[in-house]
């Protein structure tokens, strides 16, 4: 699944393609993705101007004067801004239809997405969607550090891992930068939440930081389906310490990585380094 930076680097990439550019038109070409796509896509969005691109955890909104789409690439979605003569191809679900401007001609905004368990909803001006409730902070903002996981910590039995994970206490790190960020922290994924220090909490916040703003300037991580607006896959994948590197050396102390499952999900850590 695209985490933060893969969706950042969406972002990114649309936005100087799509901000301050009008709907022509929205072609729906199945009813739904993961849930029914609501009518107001189609009534209200043709001949409003996109005035942002913005990100909030792992979704996107494209803000319009009466409202925003709301996006999720889910498991394997794509946006790219295309020629609008493009031809359609399997799973091309929704094409926004962008208005001339200038010497810009016949764009398109499309959203492929082969396993549809991404998402186009609707939000209201002045509204926050009911998926976007409740979220955590955002990683890269000073809402988030040391002081802010110790506190929220304490009494968790959870592993570390888990807890960083979940989206009501900081969003966007997922499975892949959750493992590379404890392994640069040194902190084993399965210590109790708990139990960590204050200390090393300040040592996990900065190396979700630096992680996840040195990912996003690689373009991401290229595992599975992502590609971004430009059609290139992301780079970090070739340089991840601990992700998928189960029984592997130690880039550290050359010891073999240990694999196991925390949460249901695949866990790699050096048993010597992190503890």
């Amino acid at each position: 699944m695209p985490e933060l930076p893969e969706v950042e680097t969406t972002r990114r990439g649309l936005a100087p393609h799509v901000e301050g550019r009008v709907v022509a038109d929205v072609v729906l070409r199945r009813p739904d993705l993961r849930w029914p796509i609501p009518p107001e896509i189609a009534a209200l969005l043709p001949g409003r101007r996109i005035d942002s691109v913005r990100r909030r955890a792992k979704y996107l909104l494209l803000d319009t004067e009466v409202g925003s789409a709301l996006l999720h690439l889910g498991m394997s979605g794509s946006l790219r801004v295309l020629p609008a003569d493009t031809p359609v191809e399997a799973h091309d679900h929704v094409d926004l239809k962008l208005a001339d401007r200038g010497r810009t001609k016949g764009r398109v905004l499309r959203f492929n997405d082969p396993r549809r368990f991404g998402c186009l909803l609707w939000q209201p001006p002045g509204e926050v969607h009911e998926l976007l409730r409740g979220l955590g902070p955002e990683p890269l903002s000073d809402a988030f550090d040391g002081d802010y996981l110790f506190a929220r910590s304490r009494g968790r039995k959870a592993p570390v891992k888990t807890f960083l994970m979940d989206q009501g206490i900081v969003v966007g790190v997922g499975n892949i930068y959750a493992a590379e960020a404890l392994f640069e922290a040194g902190i084993s994924p399965l210590r109790e939440a708990g139990k960590v220090s204050r200390e090393r909490y300040h040592a996990l916040s900065d190396a979700v930081k630096r992680i996840l703003a040195y990912a996003i300037e690689r373009g991401g991580t290229t595992l599975r389906d992502f590609i971004s607006p430009d059609g290139l896959p992301g780079y970090f994948e070739l340089e991840l310490a601990a992700y998928g590197r189960g029984g592997e050396p130690c880039p550290r102390c050359g010891k073999a990585m240990k694999e196991g499952t925390i949460g249901q999900r695949t866990t790699v850590w050096c048993p010597r380094c992190q503890r």
